[in-house]
């Protein structure tokens, strides 16, 4: 008796799994209509400033305060990276003009 219960169960099933699997087939066509948003540098210090700030407010754990640590160091270390090159091609372009003009 336990088996037809099962039974039952299973025949109710495989048509939800039918439609689970129709799903990704409807999803594979997603992509091409809707791209997703891309994150910038104004997101990601951002998301610094958050690290930050739930630290101070204690989210933490002790013990996962070396992770969050090590992350946010390698965040911050790419953050100033990228402002530094910014920099630097602003400064290079702003070279270039004048010399352009002449």
């Amino acid at each position: 008796m336990a088996n037809k219960k099962q039974n039952a169960k299973t025949k109710k099933e495989q048509p939800e799994m039918a439609e689970q699997t129709a799903a990704p087939e409807a999803s594979a066509e997603a992509p091409e209509q809707s791209v997703p948003e891309s994150v910038n540098l104004s997101d990601l210090g951002t998301l610094l400033q958050i690290v930050d700030l739930a630290t101070q407010r204690g989210a933490f754990r002790g013990a996962e305060l070396s992770q969050v640590g090590a992350v946010f160091d390698k965040l911050n270390a790419f953050l100033s990276y990228v402002q530094e090159q910014q920099a630097a091609q602003a400064e290079a372009e702003g070279q270039e003009e004048p010399a352009s003009e002449e």
